[in-house]
């Protein structure tokens, strides 16, 4: 019952990823020319924000370093108390204490089963794949998404401003791929075959009150993508952060469970939007708040599958 109520609770009552937040920062920092093309936090363009949310930001961080501190005292306080030394606590527990910049804790690599090594495999072989426009299949894939985004309108050519319709940044669509590579476009192609209906709602902005300057749904993706493939730890031999080891059970359940991840942070980074009313320039802190939200989900005790995580309730078919 308290597992179900803590569900409930994040799903509906924490999905602004506003309540003990702390930001993760590591492994944000390599994307490579992301949607506002820089992906750092660190306000390089003090002339792009408000002077309220500078202040914000640091009171922010002071809070979190200050409660990051008193708990790590307090842990290193009941180990020498209760133990006598920190050596059977870290045995028995083997998380590494929480950095003061709020860095994602680790954990020993797990024993993954063939299946797991098999699939995961396959994943990281997807991970290698760049967009490239010269290739016929890319070609085919990219007229497929537009086929299925607007499914009664002529196919544009491969470079044409009727792309900017759908979240382009420019008229040719290959130029936007950067990092994300082709495992992103085939996020999007799944995500609009599984789930038409949220995808419709979401490239068309139909849901609650939005801004004037929205962001652009394709990219956006692109930048979701890239994201995920950083926070799961993917691209390193074994991954070792909660979230990662997580991922990879449920990646033993279902081979197709990034591509359904992809979707549910996708709604996620939707609801966070509208939540904190957000404008274009809000992109990079609302996606921060959501892998955080998504992060605090993953660690759920019972979730078994991409269909038990909170979120996954907010898709539609």
């Amino acid at each position: 019952m308290a597992s179900k109520n803590l569900r409930r609770r994040l799903h509906h009552g924490d999905v602004d990823g506003k309540r003990h937040e702390h930001f993760e920062t590591s492994g944000l920092d390599g994307l490579n020319e992301p949607l506002l093309g820089n992906y750092e936090y660190d306000d390089k363009h003090p002339e792009e924000h408000a002077l309220w949310d500078d202040e914000r930001n640091k009171e922010d961080q002071h809070w979190t370093l200050l409660f990051s501190r008193l708990i790590a005292e307090w842990a290193q306080w009941l180990a020498n108390v209760v133990i006598g030394s920190g050596t059977l606590l870290k045995r028995v527990l083997p998380f590494d204490s929480a950095t003061p910049t709020g860095q994602s804790k680790k954990i020993l690599p797990p024993s993954l089963s063939p299946l797991q090594e098999e699939r995961l495999r396959n994943m990281q072989q997807r991970l290698e794949v760049p967009f490239d426009s010269t290739r016929i299949e890319h070609q085919d894939a990219l007229r497929q998404l537009w086929s299925l985004a607007y499914p009664d309108r002529e196919l544009p050519a491969l470079k044409s401003e009727l792309w900017k319709e759908m979240g382009w940044q420019g008229t040719d669509p290959s130029t936007d791929f950067r990092g994300g590579g082709f495992i992103s476009l085939e996020n999007l192609i799944f995500f609009a075959k599984k789930y038409p209906d949220s995808f419709h709602r979401l490239l068309h902005k139909l849901d609650g009150n939005r801004a004037d300057w929205e962001y652009p749904f394709a990219v956006a993706g692109i930048n979701i993508s890239f994201m995920l493939i950083q926070m799961l730890d993917l691209q390193s031999g074994k991954p070792t952060s909660q979230a990662a080891v997580r991922f990879l059970q449920l990646l033993g359940e279902d081979e197709m469970a990034f591509d359904n991840l992809f979707c549910v942070t996708f709604q996620l980074m939707d609801a966070q939007w509208l939540a904190k009313r957000a404008s274009y320039m809000d992109f990079n802190d609302v996606l921060k708040s959501t892998r955080t939200q998504l992060e605090r989900e993953l660690e759920l005790e019972d979730v078994y599958s991409v269909r038990d995580l909170p979120a996954y309730n907010m898709l539609k078919r």
